[in-house]
């Protein structure tokens, strides 16, 4: 028996279309292409509904808390739902929902880098793999899963590592969840961490700076002067800053401002391990809290829900480890 699949729409350069005169810009015929495609409607049964129809840097934390309530909402009546989105902040919104999402069913975020006039599109097949891995017993509660170029990845763990190619989607350090094979789905290596935090609202006024050598205090002093809530450093190597800034860590620490340390480069764990002024474990004795292994742009969507949840500061530092 064919599951029952819902796909949503967002938008993105999987729905979009060349113009001459404009360059490659959205277009309203994905959800009647969808509609009519023979080797979709073959996988599962099909309903479509268009959640946005928008470009991917247009997606803002609020409407992708949005679509989290409403993926909720909707996945009461389905087996497992497909969302399609633009790449360039997939990532994000995949992970909001995998924070967020109090359904066991499979969500799946998928995209394409080709827009739909293009030789060798990438869209159509990225959306049959998806509705497959949907509809497959085994994807039951492994939490928001992105399928792009026949590879299945975790919400936590992947990134967009190209601005062009097909198999622009990698998960650094772990690698793929499991492949889309023409006859199965394959799963070929367990998911150990994942985080949960159920709300009823965001705090989206959280900052991401990311260090640069001899970066001085303009933005920090920015993010206090504007009263940001909370503040992911994207720190050098192993969580390391310049001695200079760590006065105004102190200030913004005073002041209720949560500082969450990553690291900018693309694998391995913060770790409060150098003791100088400014290194990872002089940084913890000001208050700040080490990230882990989270990358700047999904900590800072972690951010956001504990401190939508949780109004205690300390509450949510304790939370977020």
């Amino acid at each position: 028996m064919k599951k029952k699949i819902l796909i949503i729409t967002t938008g993105g350069t999987i729905a979009m279309k060349y113009d001459s005169e404009k360059g490659v810009i959205p277009s309203d015929e994905l959800i009647d292409f969808l509609q009519k495609f023979p080797k979709l409607n073959a996988t599962a049964n099909i309903d479509i509904l268009e959640f946005a129809n928008i470009p991917s840097p247009y997606m803002t934390p609020e409407k992708m808390f949005e679509l989290a309530k409403y993926v909720d909402l909707k996945i009461i009546d389905y087996d497992g739902i497909v969302i399609t989105h633009g790449t360039d902040t997939l990532e994000e919104t995949a992970y909001m929902l995998d924070l967020t999402l109090t359904t066991r069913k499979p969500v799946i975020f998928t995209a394409a880098m080709r827009s739909g006039d293009e030789l060798g599109l990438d869209g159509p097949r990225n959306i049959v793999g998806s509705v497959r891995v949907a509809a497959h017993p085994s994807s039951i509660d492994k939490g928001v899963l992105v399928v792009m170029n026949d590879e299945i990845h975790t919400a936590r763990d992947v990134i967009k590592v190209d601005t062009g190619r097909v198999d622009s989607f990698e998960s650094p350090g772990y690698g793929t969840l499991g492949y889309i094979d023409s006859d199965d789905i394959i799963y070929h290596r367990q998911i150990i961490q994942r985080d949960s935090v159920w709300t009823d609202v965001i705090e989206p006024n959280v900052d991401l700076i990311k260090m640069v050598s001899g970066m001085d205090n303009r933005f920090l002093n920015c993010s206090l002067d504007n009263n940001a809530k909370g503040i992911v450093l994207e720190a050098f190597g192993r969580g390391n800053i310049p001695p200079y800034l760590v006065e105004t860590i102190d200030k913004l620490v005073k002041n209720n401002i949560i500082v969450i340390l990553v690291s900018r480069a693309y694998t391995g764990r913060v770790l409060p391990e150098y003791g100088y002024s400014g290194g990872g474990k002089d940084l913890v004795n000001h208050g700040v809290v080490m990230g882990g292994d989270l990358k700047g742009p999904k900590a800072r969507i972690k951010l956001m829900c504990l401190l939508g949840k949780y109004k205690d500061p300390e509450t949510v530092k304790k939370m977020f480890l």
